[in-house]
């Protein structure tokens, strides 16, 4: 009998076959493609000439919407959702010892180094975000084509990392499962409590609410420029009317 057939590890692998762990709840799966969509559709409709560029603002504030959602769900969603459960800075090295060797461990939620790039994607977009939305044109371009450097290193880690550890991680953001086999000890996550659902909305519809105060037609179609020049109207319009008044009492 081989020494494989006799490992612990094994046996348990056996003893779980196909079954799954739930690790990723709802609403984080979809706070993930969504962000991923509106990212696509910011750069993909980022110039002047595009054919989407009536998107580019709205996929701003959507990416806006969800990264308020994030940072809240961070604390009170499901569990391997929360950053208390995977923002483990000491936990870097160790990983990274493991990555040098080629023998990264299979972790059921985030790993050190997924953890540092999910901090480091969330904060890459809210100021992306925010450059765009206050009009600082040139470091809102810089930040854009570092934002686009840091989401293909993401995608080529986990293709990188499903590779070594024998783990669709694509497939594990689309259904929230992961292989039993691979954790033996993993249980499923504790899901989302109803307390959680309700401030996650509500986080969703004040951070709308707060962005139309900002802008007004922040969830409309228009383009890039009718934003950059959206008060000038107004002014123009102001200006009409002091002439009339003049002319009124002549």
């Amino acid at each position: 009998m081989s020494l494989l057939a006799e490992s612990p590890a094994a046996a348990a692998a056996a003893a779980t076959g196909d079954r799954r762990i739930r690790v990723w709840d709802l609403p984080l799966r979809l706070f993930h493609w969504l962000l991923v969509a509106a990212i696509a559709v910011a750069f993909l409709s980022s110039e002047e000439e595009s054919a989407l560029n009536a998107y580019h603002m709205l996929s701003g504030w959507l990416a806006a919407v969800l990264i308020a959602f994030r940072l809240v769900w961070g604390i009170v969603g499901g569990e391997y959702a929360r950053f208390a459960g995977f923002v483990k800075p000491s936990a870097l090295g160790h990983h990274v010892g493991e990555l040098l060797r080629g023998r990264p461990s299979a972790t059921v939620g985030h790993n050190a180094l997924g953890a540092l790039s999910v901090i480091l994607l969330l904060a890459m977009v809210a100021a992306t975000v925010w450059t765009g939305a206050t009009l600082a044109e040139d470091l809102h371009e810089l930040l854009g084509w570092t934002l686009l450097a840091l989401v293909v290193v993401h995608v080529l880690a986990v293709i990188a990392m499903s590779l070594l550890t024998r783990e669709n991680l694509v497939r594990a953001m689309v259904d929230g499962t992961k292989p039993a086999g691979r954790h033996p000890a993993g249980l499923d996550a504790r899901p989302p409590g109803a307390f959680a659902w309700l401030v996650g909305a509500v986080v969703i519809a004040a951070a709308a609410w707060a962005i139309t105060r900002y802008d007004p037609e922040a969830f409309t179609l228009r383009s890039v420029e009718s934003y950059e020049h959206r008060g000038e109207g107004a002014g123009e319009r102001s200006g009409d009317v002091e002439p009339l008044r003049e002319h009124d009492e002549d």
